[in-house]
């Protein structure tokens, strides 16, 4: 027995030598380097909770905390909804159905920085996509990206565009709900409408389950889009947040912390109370779900 063990973790070496170097020590260096006063030139001195002291008085910080808390209250739900409608749209029996799918999943394979110039070109408002969609019908389209209103709803759309990986998932759900369960409903004279909120709905609430936290996750941690399209236009701004700081997300503040200012110590403190934001947030996302998750056999 104890040859099989060894054997087995001589297998899994790589993986567990790359979690201590690469996650587990990270993770408890962090930890400690919050707090301390640590810009990567000297050593850390520790100076207690100085580090989250001085975060809670930061006005650039609450900024950083509404703006991505705003995107993730926006975008997780929209994209969720509009994810799950062109799962049911690609769900039909249509000719060309496979190349429906393909079209809609593309641009979760595009790089997000050409992601981010293709949606700065379409916001732009001279001669951006958008705007003379709008003109054609008689309506002066806003200044997206520039406006402080607008900014970060911009985002959103820009999220939507992307949104195959999301989409892709709820389609496999919707195939596998038992077509029995709709025959049945048809018998007793359901109609589609009820047969959604009935059937299908119950069935794929885990899966909804699990894209909800993800999305509000990975919103958490929005970064790249943003980042890019303030560095990439007219948009950099002081503060590098775009127009009266609304595009300063959370990520992108920790980033200016880290390797911008060199405040390592203000830095990892963030990424801490990034990460209990995030946790308090998934937990009551888990007990809401007792009410509306019915798993199989339930």
């Amino acid at each position: 027995m104890k040859k099989k063990t060894w054997i087995g973790l001589a297998f899994a070496s790589p993986w567990l030598l790359g979690f201590l170097a690469f996650t587990l020590y990270p993770l408890l260096a962090s930890f400690y380097y919050s707090f301390t006063s640590f810009n990567i030139f000297q050593s850390p001195e520790f100076i207690g909770f100085a580090n989250y002291t001085e975060l809670m008085g930061d006005d650039l910080f609450w900024k950083s905390v509404k703006n991505t808390l705003y995107l993730t209250a926006v975008s997780t739900p929209i994209n969720l909804f509009f994810s799950l409608l062109i799962a049911l749209l690609l769900n039909t029996k249509i000719r060309g159905l496979s190349i429906y799918r393909t079209v809609y999943y593309i641009p979760t394979i595009v790089p997000l920085a050409a992601t981010s110039l293709l949606w700065m070109w379409i916001l732009n408002p001279q001669y951006g996509l958008l705007n003379d969609m709008l003109r054609m019908v008689g309506i002066s389209g806003p200044n997206w990206l520039a406006d402080p209103g607008l900014s970060k709803f911009s985002l959103v759309l820009m999220g939507l565009w992307a949104s195959g990986n999301v989409m892709i998932i709820f389609l496999a759900s919707l195939q596998e709900v038992p077509q029995s369960l709709y025959e049945s409903s048809q018998i007793d004279g359901a109609n589609k409408w009820r047969q959604f909120w009935s059937i299908t709905i119950p069935t794929i609430s885990p899966i909804i389950l699990f894209q909800l936290i993800m999305q509000v996750i990975n919103n958490l941690q929005y970064f790249t889009q943003a980042y890019f399209v303030v560095s990439s236009s007219a948009l950099n701004m002081p503060g590098s947040g775009g127009p009266e700081n609304s595009l300063l997300m959370y990520a992108m503040y920790l980033y200016h912390n880290a390797f911008i200012y060199f405040k390592m110590g203000k830095a990892s403190a963030m990424a801490w109370i990034l990460f209990i934001i995030a946790g308090i947030i998934t937990w009551l996302i888990f007990r809401s779900s007792k009410k509306w998750v019915t798993y199989g056999g339930e």
